[in-house]
Order: structure tokens, then sequence, then C-alpha cells
């Protein structure tokens, strides 16, 4: 894709973003062709925040995930600092289309990680990470029907990327927990409860965060110090609608709240 392409297929997404709107797909002119391209699109995003960027999300971490919207493996998407919603502070779903909650390990990394030709292993992935913190996603998509839209035309758009509640940082010695085998509650204040474990993000969240970091090598971008990674829903998606509570329930590592408005 030409620059000015790259440029425009992002003015197309971003500007569906800030209106509240949504489309059936991007122009056949501006659909990016490879993987490549769509985090190219996607780069552009962080030109509509002021401040740095605050980390990264990992889309499609479970094959039921990849299945349900037609995608070959996990998608990375760029969270901005705007559009995380302090702990406490009621969501605003506003034109949100996916309206669904997301219970997922988030990391927070203490030394930056740059691109390079060999791959990452989880040990020293691991090593550069400096806390661990609970975290609940509310994604949403630029797309009427993003199950359709298909692995690049989701990428450009951020992976489903939208608003991050950043819940409190684990004190228990977490290093020394399988987060793998560790199960994880999603409660609804309307009597749902989703149960999952850390397993069902590619297997565990450090297998995740791993695979981001490799994935950004990949394209030449750094995973910088003092960004969050959250590595998918450990559980299938809470439903929320204005005026509901979900309970993120992280057993002995803790425990978050958030509630949602219109």
């Amino acid at each position: 894709m030409r620059d000015q392409d790259i440029q425009s297929a992002s003015d197309f997404l971003t500007t569906l973003w800030r209106e509240g709107c949504h489309a059936a797909a991007m122009p056949d002119e501006l659909r990016p062709a490879t993987r490549a391209e769509a985090y190219e699109v996607q780069a552009r995003v962080e030109r509509l925040s002021s401040r740095p960027l605050a980390g990264w999300k990992i889309a499609a971490t479970s094959l039921a995930g990849q299945k349900h919207i037609n995608v070959s493996g996990p998608m990375a998407g760029r969270l901005l600092a705007e559009r995380i919603v302090p702990l406490g502070e009621t969501v605003r779903l506003g034109a949100n289309r996916m309206l669904v909650a997301e219970v997922e390990f988030v990391f927070r990394m203490g030394t930056t990680l740059p691109p390079r030709g060999a791959p990452y292993e989880q040990d020293e992935v691991l090593a550069a990470v400096e806390a661990l913190h609970l975290g609940i996603e509310v994604p949403d998509s630029r797309y009427l029907v993003f199950e359709r839209a298909g692995e690049q035309q989701i990428i450009a758009d951020n992976a489903c990327a939208d608003q991050f509640v950043l819940g409190p940082e684990v004190q228990a010695d977490w290093r020394r927990v399988d987060l793998a085998a560790h199960e994880v509650r999603g409660v609804s204040s309307r009597g749902p409860v989703h149960e999952g474990r850390g397993a069902n993000v590619l297997g565990g969240p450090l297998i995740a965060l791993t695979w981001l970091a490799n994935e950004l090598s990949s394209v030449g971008v750094p995973l910088q110090r003092g960004q969050i990674v959250t590595t998918g829903t450990c559980c299938v998606p809470v439903p929320v609608l204005p005026g509901d509570v979900v309970t993120g329930d992280y057993g002995s590592l803790g425990a978050m709240q958030v509630a949602f408005g219109p």
C-alpha cells in the first residue's frame, strides 16, 4: 500500500470511531492485503492521542474465538491512553455494538523489548515484566458485522480495541502461581456467571504475552517499558447493558468491579 492509501484507510476507520458510526466494510481500494499492511493502517490510530501509547491488547486468543470471527490466529491492537477508564468510574457504552466485558490478566512492562531477528523466549519476556494487574476490556468494532470482516480488516480496525479498565496490581507472589491453571470468573449483576481459566488465552497469559512481543517484533515495533498488555479474555465475554456491574473474580489474586452506563 502507498502511504496515502494507508492514511486514507486509517482516516476511514477513525472517522467512524470518532462519530460513533459503523460500516459494512472498508472500501475495496483501501483494504490491506496482508497482516503487515493491516498493522501499518492500525498504527496511524496513534495520531488520535496526545499521550504516549498506553499499551496493547490481544484479540482472538482462543480457538473458539478465532473460529467465531474466521481468522487464522491472534491479533494485536493498540490501547490509547484516552480510552483507559480509571477504576471506579462508569464505562459509558455509547455507540458500542459488541456490548461485552472481557475479564483478563494484564502485564505491565518494566523493560523495553526491541524488535530483533531471533524470537523472544518466554523466560526473557517474563523477566521484562514489572507487575501483574487485573483488567476488564470493553472491545468494539467499526464494522456492522465484525465476524465477517476478516483478519486484515479487523487488524486495521485496531483488533477491536476500544475502552479498557486497568484493575489493581496483584499483591500476591504471582510469579509462583500457575496462571494458565488459575480460575477466573466474570460475574454479571444480572445473574450470569462465566467461568474460565488462564489457559483459555493461547494456553496461558505468559504464552500470550510472549506471542505479543514476537508479533510486534516481526513488524518492527518495540514493546515499551511502562506499557501494559492485556492478554485476552479468560472466560466467555460477559454481555453488558447500561446499569450493569461486572465483577472480575480472580480468586486468591483479587477482584475488580466495573459499572456500565449509557
